[in-house]
């Protein structure tokens, strides 16, 4: 399924145009940037359960959704 700009705020909260327009453009499904917020908020507690690094589109929401927080002040 799509995802839609809904679908991003529903799981990220308020972001700007440009990074949702990123997102759209990937091609990520809703469940992928699930995942990837996951891998960004709780990245110590999945590297303990021993769960595998993301990969494909995941990993590069991750990569996306990185350099957004590296871009915060």
């Amino acid at each position: 399924m799509t995802i839609t700009r809904e679908n991003i705020i529903a799981v990220l909260g308020p972001v700007d145009d440009t990074l949702i327009a990123e997102i759209l453009a990937s091609g990520a499904t809703t469940e992928e940037l699930i995942v990837a917020w996951g891998w960004i908020t709780n990245e110590e507690a999945l590297v303990r359960e021993g769960i595998p690094h993301a990969t494909g589109r995941t990993a590069e929401l991750i990569d996306l959704l990185s350099e957004d927080d590296e871009d915060e002040p």
